[in-house]
């Protein structure tokens, strides 16, 4: 089963992609609540490039890594990724009121598709509130 999550950001296509991609921005929006925090993430931006994003608790209850490989890259439009058995998609659409940010992934089985639609939601969540903080600082 296939879930999609998405977001409008009020921002240039240019300075969303650069947020999704770049590991010090990344560090600052991905974790899905605020008892969850990112403090390490890597990306080599190409095709057949890996990248790492570590999710933890701010308390050290909890941990992991979420890995992949790049598999298409289209600059400012798309990115696509494999992580284990499981494939995502991230579309990046222009439009008058800033880019409309799409990200559909494979479902995983140990979890509710309703918790996971939630949790990659708040995370998108983040990264719309990153991106826009950060443009009207």
């Amino acid at each position: 089963m296939k879930i999609t999550i998405t977001t409008q950001v009020a921002a240039t296509p240019e300075r969303v992609w650069e947020a999704y991609t770049n590991p010090e921005d990344v560090k600052r929006w991905n974790f899905a609540s605020p008892e969850w925090h990112c403090p390490a993430a890597t990306a080599d931006l190409r095709v057949g490039g890996a990248f790492s994003w570590r999710m933890e608790a701010k308390d050290g209850s909890f941990g992991f890594d979420f890995a992949g490989t790049y598999t298409k890259l289209e600059p400012h439009s798309r990115i696509e990724y494999a992580f284990g058995d499981r494939t995502a998609q991230v579309s990046f659409e222009e439009g008058p009121a800033g880019v409309t940010v799409s990200v559909t992934f494979d479902a995983e089985e140990e979890n509710s598709a309703d918790m996971q639609r939630a949790g990659w939601q708040a995370i998108l969540d983040n990264f719309r509130t990153h991106v826009e903080a950060a443009r009207a600082a």
